[in-house]
């Protein structure tokens, strides 16, 4: 049976799953902008990655109300549900269809520096090699003294064998628990999204861009992150927030 397609439902559905899946989410959130408060000019250009269903740009959007935004994501799904259930003025709020594992995507930006780069729960996605070459390009796209921000799971450094059972047990357990009253789990929200018939044209193009489960085994560890920020040319680099292994790192070009 066919779903009916409401997108600010749709976003506030995806927010209840987010929330489930990331605990610490809203924490991670408020640590962001808070940076982006303090660590920016007053009229800011930001620069969204892997912005999703456009949560962290609206946090934005609401609480930075001088920014100028363009969030970037390559799954059209969530373009979709973001630009028809996030309604801003175009000189606020602009989308981005690029593949952030091509080496071609800074073509799909506008010209100009940025002010900050953001990043949260999308770049665990990409394989080392794209991500490291992510950096370079953010590297380049700032201004001098300009932010990169990435919100993700970034687990502990080698050789910690039994903080990383640990750890894996914690995020086994968490896994595990019941969602809260009217929040999905990740197959049960994209399945139920895809009985929407207004999305099957987005959902074709995302079974052809993604003809594969996405994949998190590769995530490395913060040190790498760390070393792999410095070798693309920013010269400060820290973990600004941190919960367990759900950390904000900061890098300052």
């Amino acid at each position: 049976m066919s779903q009916t397609y409401s997108p600010r439902a749709l976003r506030a559905s995806w927010d209840r799953q987010q929330n489930y899946l990331v605990v610490g989410r809203e924490a991670r959130f408020e640590a962001l902008v808070t940076i982006l408060k303090v660590g920016t000019h007053v009229h800011p250009r930001i620069l969204d990655l892997g912005c999703g269903t456009g949560a962290f740009s609206e946090r934005i959007l609401r609480e930075i109300p001088s920014a100028r935004i363009w969030a970037l994501d390559y799954d059209p799904v969530l373009l979709r549900i973001a630009r028809d259930g996030l309604p801003a003025p175009k000189d606020r709020l602009r989308w981005i269809d690029a593949d952030l594992r091509s080496p071609s995507w800074t073509r799909s930006l506008p010209r100009g520096k940025w002010d900050a780069i953001v990043s949260t729960t999308a770049l665990h996605w990409l394989e080392p090699g794209p991500l490291a070459r992510v950096y370079r390009s953010a590297a380049r796209l700032l201004r001098p003294g300009g932010l990169f921000l990435n919100g993700d799971h970034l687990p502990f450094d080698p050789p910690n064998p039994q903080l990383t059972r640990l750890l894996r047990r914690l995020r086994r357990l968490r896994r595990a628990r019941e969602p809260p009253r009217g929040a999905l789990n990740w197959e049960e929200w994209w399945a139920k999204t895809r009985r929407v018939a207004e999305l099957a044209d987005e959902f074709a193009e995302r079974d052809r861009r993604y003809p594969h489960e996405h994949a998190d085994e590769n995530v490395q560890p913060v040190s790498w992150h760390l070393r792999a920020l410095r070798a693309s040319g920013f010269r400060e680099t820290t973990t600004i927030w941190q919960h367990f292994a759900n950390r904000v790192v900061l890098a300052i070009r």
